[in-house]
């Protein structure tokens, strides 16, 4: 649907041009009504779907209309919930391009950074606060921030908020909020915990739910690597010899193992760098400029810094370690096939892995191919259990560690699956 048609306000009509934004995505098309209606809402929809949108366009609109008609000061009137520093720095970037023409102005608070930048702005008044619940906190407890005249609540990535421990912070913010206001929830999965939530600080919301959990984008080509855990490295530089890995985002369960694989990319003459939760703001945000503006190829991540990721055209995601918990997955490939863009998934997969697998294909419902040919093959006698069943052991045929025939056997055994791949 045409934004024309959901009754925006031309300033913001004319920033989503300038964005070269002109069709709404599903969720946009049926909250941007409802919240401009007023009313509570429950969003639940994965990552990639135009949530920031859904909710920034009405909230923009809103307050926007109202100092029109009321000329109210430079009080906060709207605060929104992130759950890391890469998020809210995203919604951020989102509200000031989507509010470029209302004049109404919204600054980023988080913590690992000083906080002088932060105060100052919001001396200088703020209508919208978008906030980590860590740093929110502490500058409420230093007077810098009041609460008091807040009309539009929202809790974005409610459901990786409680993964991380925060909702207890969460709800020491709630308590401090007006009674009456409108509040939004936006989540990419909807568990007992999160409903709980949603009950308790939501009054008659309209719920949508859109391109649920357990759906991938049809957009994006999914594969498997049946490999040992001491081959995953190789099989990685491996791959990225191929220059139609453009962009490629890795995935790493732990902090220690996004250093070691970025370490190793780079000693293979592979631009790479790593993000997460130790490294420092600094180093985080030029990590994620050089891989948007394409200064690196490859970026390592852990799940928690990915979250605030949005650079159009990755190429590839590559699950370097698989998932203990299914949705993340669903998450995680969702970072490529974006706006309706092609998308490759690749996830190496090692023994310890198996019912990792076996969890993921169940919530997406489907089986992942198999690339069984490469150079980094499991050993013969292993064998490989999918919701499709047992790959047979003839398929899995021990290979040498990249050598010449293999690795020529790997391009010519798999030619019609990779060249779907590209």
């Amino acid at each position: 649907m045409l934004f024309q048609k959901l009754n925006i306000i031309d300033p913001i009509l004319r920033a989503l041009k300038n964005q070269g934004y002109t069709g709404s995505t599903p969720i946009q098309e049926q909250s941007i009504p409802a919240i401009l209606e007023g009313n509570d809402f429950e969003g639940c929809a994965q990552t990639g779907t135009g949530k920031t949108a859904a909710f920034a366009v009405p909230i923009l609109q809103l307050i926007y209309n109202s100092q029109i008609v009321q000329k109210e000061s430079s009080n906060i009137k709207a605060l929104v919930l992130a759950p890391t520093r890469e998020l809210a720095m995203q919604i951020g970037e989102s509200f000031t391009s989507y509010g470029k023409y209302t004049r109404l102005k919204n600054t980023v608070i988080f913590g690992g950074v000083s906080q002088k930048s932060q105060t100052d702005a919001l001396k200088s008044g703020v209508d919208i606060l978008i906030a980590t619940p860590g740093r929110l906190l502490d500058l409420m407890q230093q007077k810098y921030i009041n609460l008091q005249h807040i009309k539009f609540f929202v809790l974005d990535e409610a459901d990786r908020m409680l993964d991380m421990g925060l909702g207890h912070d969460v709800k020491r913010i709630i308590v401090k909020l007006p009674k009456d206001r409108q509040t939004m929830v936006f989540s990419a999965t909807m568990p007992q915990k999160i409903s709980k939530l949603i009950d308790s600080i939501l009054i008659k919301p309209v719920k949508v739910e859109v391109t649920p959990v357990s759906s991938t984008i049809d957009t994006i080509r999914q594969a498997v690597y049946f490999v040992e855990k001491r081959n995953k490295r190789s099989l990685l530089i491996h791959l990225l010899r191929d220059k139609s890995f453009e962009s490629v985002l890795v995935f790493s369960r732990t902090k220690h193992g996004a250093n070691k694989i970025t370490g190793d990319l780079v000693k293979a003459g592979i631009k790479a760098q790593a993000i997460h939760g130790n490294k420092s703001q600094n180093a985080r945000q030029l990590a994620l400029s050089n891989f948007k503006e394409k200064k690196i190829r490859v970026l390592v991540a852990t799940d928690i810094a990915a979250r605030g990721i949005d650079v159009e055209k990755i190429s590839h995601v590559i699950n370097f370690d698989l998932p203990d918990v299914p949705e993340t997955y669903v998450h995680r490939i969702g970072r490529t096939g974006r706006a309706g863009s092609k998308g490759i998934a690749l996830s190496f997969c090692d023994a310890e892995e198996r019912q990792y697998l076996m969890d993921i294909e169940k919530i997406i419902s489907k089986s992942i191919p198999v690339i069984a040919e490469h150079p980094y093959t499991v050993n013969s006698s292993s064998v490989a259990i999918g919701t499709s069943g047992v790959v047979k052991n003839k398929d899995i045929r021990k290979k040498t560690s990249g050598g010449k025939n293999s690795k020529n056997s790997y391009f010519r055994k798999n030619k019609k699956i990779i060249a779907e791949f590209k």
